[in-house]
């Protein structure tokens, strides 16, 4: 995880964005480090876009300071920043070439004609549009578009690059395509990246870190792994990926620790810090559970299997509580069937403990 360091090309410290009465972003510490590829993940309304926009200097934060290259640029004006942008829209001029649109940002600092063009035709060959520079944009798919978006943003060899959700518009498949090919890119430039989303999928496919958003705040920062197998609240372990939540009372028995629900009792390994009939929520991803005849931690009755061709999710009822179990599909005559009984286990170092937010 970044920490404040010498090697951080972005730093907010303590920044909040305020529009009106509402708190965008609230009291925000942030690390970038050099040459890392950064994602900023969460929901809709949680700060994330707002946060690129400030570090572009689009908009002013309302307290706080942001350094970009050990440079105060609180108060430096977007042009002035070594920062460009890409996004979802693309925002590119459809009445100038596709060399024109690459070569635009040279344009505005009086780069010659020659250099330009010279440089413009090099970021496209990067890219894969060699010989592209003639053509109009709108002879271009979607997924060439973006290419152009991303070859006019790098073309002034900004200290950072801000992307801000620039793959929304693509279909699934070209979508994942390019996930593959933006981070290539950025490994292959070695430029820092600080990329906004709400697909859980996208940041963890891409991200050397990720820092979840909720409510103007970052709740955690992490390796795509740290995120997924340690999630360190509940909304994380929620947000990211999909899991199964079970809220009870946390008991102790001799040496052994339990989450009590109904007449339920679930083993956990995560006791530091929690008291005996305390509200917790337990949180075990479908995945780690198995249907199983031996040692059942559980038992219940199919609800429904949902197919997907090599997994299937399978969803038990347990005293009225839905369990999801994700299993491979080795053969098809051999899935669940709706109302059979069905036990399963897991490994208790896979439950992750939280305190519920009412008990603080």
């Amino acid at each position: 995880m970044a920490t404040n360091n010498a090697n951080n090309d972005v730093v907010l410290d303590g920044v909040t964005k305020q529009f009106g009465n509402v708190v965008a972003v609230d009291d925000l510490d942030l690390y970038v480090e050099q040459g890392s590829f950064l994602t900023l993940l969460g929901p809709s309304g949680c700060g994330k876009t707002t946060t690129l926009r400030m570090i572009a200097g689009f908009e002013e934060q309302t307290e706080g300071t942001i350094t970009i290259a050990d440079e105060d640029v609180s108060s430096v004006a977007p042009y002035s920043r070594p920062t460009s942008m890409v996004f979802q829209s693309y925002a590119l001029f459809p009445h100038k070439t596709v060399g024109e649109n690459v070569a635009f940002g040279l344009k505005m600092r009086d780069v010659s004609k020659e250099e330009r063009q010279r440089r413009a035709e090099e970021m496209l060959e990067l890219v894969s549009l060699g010989g592209y520079q003639d053509r109009s944009i709108d002879e271009l798919s979607g997924g060439q578009q973006q290419r152009v978006a991303l070859a006019r943003a790098l073309i002034t060899e900004p200290t950072i690059l801000l992307l801000d959700e620039p793959l929304g518009a693509l279909d699934m498949k070209l979508r994942e395509e390019m996930q593959v090919e933006l981070k290539n890119l950025q490994n292959q430039l070695g430029t820092t990246f600080v990329y906004v989303t709400h697909d859980q999928e996208e940041a963890l496919t891409m991200s050397d870190y990720i820092a979840v958003m909720n409510d103007g705040d970052v709740e955690q920062v992490g390796t795509a792994t740290e995120i997924y197998e340690e999630p360190e609240t509940r909304f994380v372990a929620d947000f990211i990926g999909d899991t199964n939540l079970i809220d009870g009372r946390y008991q102790t028995r001799g040496s052994e620790a339990l989450v009590v629900w109904g007449n339920i009792e679930i083993p956990v390994k995560d006791t530091d810090g929690f008291s005996d009939g305390e509200s917790v929520t337990v949180s075990i991803r479908p995945e780690k559970i198995h249907l199983t005849g031996d040692d059942p931690r559980l038992s219940g009755a199919v609800d429904d299997v949902i197919y997907q061709g090599n997994t299937m999710k399978i969803h038990i009822d347990i005293d009225g509580q839905t369990l999801v179990v994700e299993e491979h599909v080795e053969r098809i005559d051999e899935l669940p069937t709706i109302g059979e009984e069905v036990s399963m286990t897991w490994d208790d170092t896979q439950t992750k403990l939280f305190r519920n937010s009412t008990d603080e």
